[in-house]
């Protein structure tokens, strides 16, 4: 929103005093201040609102941000950083939000040592994350990774 109405600055400081206003006659409301300015002012900021959820859908391309992901996985496993079966996992987390541990084994057909392995891996690479050892695997969104998975959305350093 601050880059919304930095944009717009000068409309905004307009909308915000003109809600301090007076009423302007008997249908503008029942209190002392413009109903009608405080309704204008909701309305500008709303469609602020609206623009720079499009301006951030076009930088992030929300679409898109799975098939991101599971390029660096599989690029991550070609290169020897993550176990084979790791996208499996990540994609599973992509599309239900969240994977329960003991649901590992059973969805990779593995033993419950080498899906540590890979979930170790996924963890301390920093694509997903977890509150205990036992809590469901969640994605994370680490800063490390945002360049990769949301291009646009930060300038490169």
């Amino acid at each position: 929103m601050a880059r919304g109405l930095a944009r717009q600055e000068q409309a905004y400081k307009d909308h915000l005093a003109a809600c301090d206003g007076p009423r302007r006659g008997d249908l503008d409301g029942r209190g002392n201040l413009s109903e009608k300015a405080l309704a204008t002012f909701a309305e500008f900021f709303l469609q602020t609102c609206i623009d720079q959820v499009e301006f951030m859908a076009g930088l992030m391309q929300p679409e898109r941000l799975r098939d991101r992901i599971m390029i660096w996985a599989e690029e991550e496993m070609r290169a020897g950083a993550l176990p084979p079966k790791s996208d499996i996992v990540l994609k599973a987390v992509l599309y239900q939000g969240k994977l329960e541990r003991g649901d590992v084994d059973i969805m990779l057909g593995m033993s419950p040592r080498s899906t540590r392995r890979i979930t170790s891996a996924l963890l301390e690479a920093g694509a997903l994350t977890s509150q205990s050892s036992r809590a469901p695997l969640l994605l994370a969104f680490p800063a490390k990774f945002a360049g990769r998975w949301m291009p646009g959305l930060f300038p490169d350093v």
